[in-house]
């Protein structure tokens, strides 16, 4: 294939990676729309490349909280910007075994359920399904009207992480969106926007480089130095691009909310079957 063209699809698909990766729309239906358009679909190559471009993405959420990460880790001692209170006491804080036990529900489920979604949950329909059904769990969340007892994510209970993570394990249905899910679950469980929002991308960094890296290990002999100007071109594009994305969407969501997401989830559905099931 022509280098001009894969520079061109790298950069188209490596934007539609970073704007969609953490936006509760699904990453992976426009990821597939997009495919079908620019006659990017269907082969391993495509599919690894997919997978590859979500490397940059994670890669982002590390940059954009890399401090907050590093607290996680136990190596930055100091004022963390979003603490309620401007504050870092150690029995007050997000830690590190908060989100191990937000991913545990996930990483359980797709273990014991991977071929069966694989099989069964990559079609036109049940994406179209998906995004659907998604978009309603996030009309449902917001119109719950629950009382919001977490402002921060240093007032994160390990219930309300252990919870999040159960509503993680439907965004394994291809189409549903992992942020999509996550920050409903999140709001259902009384924490507020912005800190579901921060929430859900901290838990998709684990949760995404344990994906990504699997899919990339099965894969990765079918590609050649060919595809280097691709993959690196989709890389960079989606880091740059989600970086931003994130940033914007998290100044974004306490003024918009889900809904306007939700309503744009429909719309999405409705192309989507145009251009697949009709």
């Amino acid at each position: 294939m022509n280098i001009w063209w894969d520079i061109v699809v790298g950069l188209i698909m490596g934007c539609v990676e970073g704007l969609t990766e953490f936006a509760p729309v699904s990453s992976t239906g426009h990821l597939i729309l997009t495919g079908h358009l620019l006659d990017f679909q269907g082969s391993a190559r495509a599919s690894t490349f997919e997978v590859f471009i979500q490397l940059g993405s994670i890669l982002a959420v590390i940059a954009v909280f890399w401090k907050r990460i590093l607290s996680l880790l136990g190596l930055h001692k100091g004022k963390l910007k979003e603490h309620t209170n401007g504050e870092t006491s150690p029995s007050n804080q997000l830690t590190l075994l908060h989100i191990i036990v937000a991913c545990i529900p996930a990483v359980i489920a797709g273990v014991l359920f991977h071929d069966l979604i694989k099989a069964h949950l990559f079609g036109p329909v049940t994406v179209v399904l998906a995004l659907v059904v998604g978009g309603i769990l996030m009309i449902v969340a917001e119109k719950a009207n629950v009382k919001v007892v977490s402002r921060s994510l240093d007032e994160v209970s390990y219930k309300q992480a252990f919870g999040i993570g159960l509503f993680q394990c439907i965004a394994l249905w291809p189409g549903f969106s992992r942020s999509g899910s996550t920050i409903s679950g999140g709001l259902l469980l009384g924490l507020n926007h912005k800190t579901a929002s921060e929430l859900s991308f901290l838990v998709a960094v684990p949760m995404m480089f344990g994906a990504t890296g699997k899919d990339l290990y099965e894969n990765w002999d079918q590609l050649s130095t060919a595809d280097l100007p691709l993959f690196i071109t989709g890389f960079v594009t989606a880091f740059i691009v989600a970086m931003i994305a994130i940033k914007f969407f998290l100044h974004l969501i306490d003024t918009v909310k889900l809904t306007p997401f939700a309503i744009y989830r429909f719309i999405l559905a409705a192309v989507y079957s145009l251009f697949f099931l009709w």
